[in-house]
């Protein structure tokens, strides 16, 4: 056993080495091109002024891109001040169109996919009778994210990650077709391997069985052999964007979903990894706080939609699926009365009474409403920014008090306009926040956002027992949000996302509970920002240059 462990210690250290690779190639190649500049500008007078028209141009390019200003700038600042190195550093990792050939592939698999999620006007009806204004946040999803509203969908809030891990094991263990899985890291440890034990003995039964992950996010936690181990006992495995040292990267792009579908039925998301410190077995950075929840209906099929897009777009070479239709949940039902109804010998035994019975359940259970549910994805590929814009129309609809909590407070200056706007109004705004990080940087650039939160009347909370990584929005004790996407740039412009808004769900009650038991454990800061020494104000001005590019 100490030899084995120390093996996957070794292995994980060669994954990490590959990052340490292309980090230093990428360093290389920014160096490189600084290099090639500088000698141009040395060789000729009329080269030098070249080089100036053309950054010159490059800076009014990314000025008239439409995207949000909060990034444009720092871009600007860093090519104006430091030419030899803001250009290189744009070129390889700034440029719009270096996700060109993968937005073509998404926008293939798209044109086949999203038609098979059936609009429902009917229960974006319903639901304006009750609220107009969340009406039209459903609308706008539907419309715009192509994700429809369900009105027959069951919904079940896990407040901690360990009750999320056994429902989710309760339910992998009953998956007679298909399961597919999709998280942003997945580390080769104690709590995946539980997963992985049900995952082979449900693909040993003939389960079809999927699982896809982010390669950077991963990168720490598994080793090079790990998709081989996957496939060797039936389980089908892809790597999302796989970082190599080439020129044209797409590398800042990243797949942070996370997404388990067991057969079109029940689905899971929140803001957990399938890593052991989300589920309290290592507590580096003290007790790991993470949410999630569980769908049980018609719902489950964005999920699948969600997961089958990302798949199958992954990389052009891949061998993809055919026909979409039969892991969404109309098919599914089909299989399975056709299943039931082949047992013509369990029928010989049913009376009447009993035929007609199960026929009465069996439509009830079609029939079964608890909330108003609506999964949603974001993606980077398109200019509809649409974590972002649940966020601020959430806001938009508070009238009494909107809370959230993230990992990360990175924003956007439509977002902290908007949260200013809404305590000014009246509306009790307030942000929980680590109280222990996990990246000191990021952290520092979280603090620089408090002051002008907190002169608005923003209230600051940090959750002093460890690591805050919950994604969680709730209004009115109306609608809330869980999902995967946080308060920062890299959630709301660059990554793949996913989330699910909640309409008058008696889930959203127990989101509340959750929500003050996190204040309770929390500091409060919002005094200690409402007032910077000029040195603190320095460097916040730094950091939030520096914000948009980390």
């Amino acid at each position: 056993m100490a030899k084995m462990r120390t093996e996957q210690k070794s292995n994980v250290k060669n994954s990490v080495g590959r990052l340490i690779l292309f980090g230093v190639l990428l360093l290389l190649q920014i160096i490189w091109l600084m290099f090639l500049f500088y000698r141009l500008t040395a060789y000729s007078v009329w080269v030098s002024l070249a080089i100036t028209v053309f950054t010159f141009i490059m800076v009014l390019y990314i000025f008239g891109r439409h995207t949000n200003a909060g990034i444009k700038m720092p871009w600007i600042i860093v090519i104006m001040a430091f030419p030899m190195l803001g250009v290189p550093m744009y070129m390889l990792m700034g440029r719009h169109n270096c996700t060109r050939k993968m937005r073509k592939r998404f926008e293939a698999v798209d044109q086949k996919l999203f038609p098979l999620l059936r609009k429902r006007p009917e229960n974006i009806e319903l639901l304006e009778s009750a609220n107009p204004y969340a009406a039209n946040l459903a609308r706008y999803l539907q419309n715009y994210a192509n994700a429809p509203l369900y009105h027959d969908t069951e919904v079940t809030f896990y407040p901690d990650t360990i009750e999320a891990l056994d429902a989710q094991l309760r339910e992998l263990r009953k998956a007679k077709y298909y399961i597919m899985m999709e998280y942003h890291a997945i580390e080769d440890a104690k709590a995946f391997h539980q997963i992985f034990e049900v995952l082979k003995e449900r693909a040993a039964a003939g389960v079809e069985v999927r699982l896809f992950y982010d390669d950077v996010g991963s990168i720490g936690f598994i080793d090079p052999g790990f998709i081989s181990r996957m496939e060797e006992v039936g389980i089908k495995c892809r790597v999302f964007n796989p970082i190599a040292p080439i020129f044209n990267v797409f590398m800042n792009n990243r797949d942070h979903r996370k997404i388990t579908v067991i057969d079109s039925k029940v689905g899971f998301i929140g803001g957990y990894n399938l890593a052991d410190e989300y589920f309290h077995i290592t507590e580096p950075l003290g007790f790991w706080k993470d949410t999630g929840i569980m769908l049980r209906g018609s719902a489950v099929d964005s999920l699948t939609v969600t997961f089958l897009e990302m798949w199958n777009a992954v990389r052009g070479s891949d061998i993809d699926d055919v026909n979409f239709t039969q892991y969404l949940s109309e098919f599914m039902e089909k299989i399975e009365t056709e299943r039931i109804d082949s047992k013509s010998e369990l029928l010989e035994v049913l009376d009447d009474d009993a035929i007609e019975h199960w026929e009465k359940v069996k439509e009830a259970s079609h029939k079964k409403t608890t909330a108003y549910v609506q999964p949603y994805a974001d993606s980077p590929l398109d200019e509809e920014r649409v974590g972002e814009n649940v966020y601020l129309m959430m806001l938009k609809m508070a009238k009494k008090y909107c809370y959230f909590t993230t990992p990360y407070l990175v924003l956007t200056d439509e977002m902290s306009r908007e949260m200013q706007l809404a305590a000014k109004r009246g509306v009790d705004v307030r942000i929980m926040t680590p109280g222990i990080p996990d990246k000191k940087i990021i952290y520092q650039m979280t603090r620089s956002y408090y002051a002008p939160l907190c002169k608005a009347g923003v209230r600051i909370y940090e959750y002093t027992p460890g690591f805050l990584h919950a994604k969680m929005c709730i209004v009115d004790g109306e609608f809330a949000t869980v999902g995967t996407i946080n308060l920062d740039y890299r959630s709301l412009y660059l990554h793949f996302e996913n989330g699910c808004v909640l309409y008058y769900a008696k889930a959203i009650r127990e989101i509340y509970d959750d929500f003050t038991k996190i204040m309770e454990k929390s500091a409060e800061v919002t005094k200690e920002y409402q007032n910077r020494s000029n040195s603190l104000r320095i460097k916040h001005c730094l950091l939030r240059i520096l914000a948009p590019l980390s």
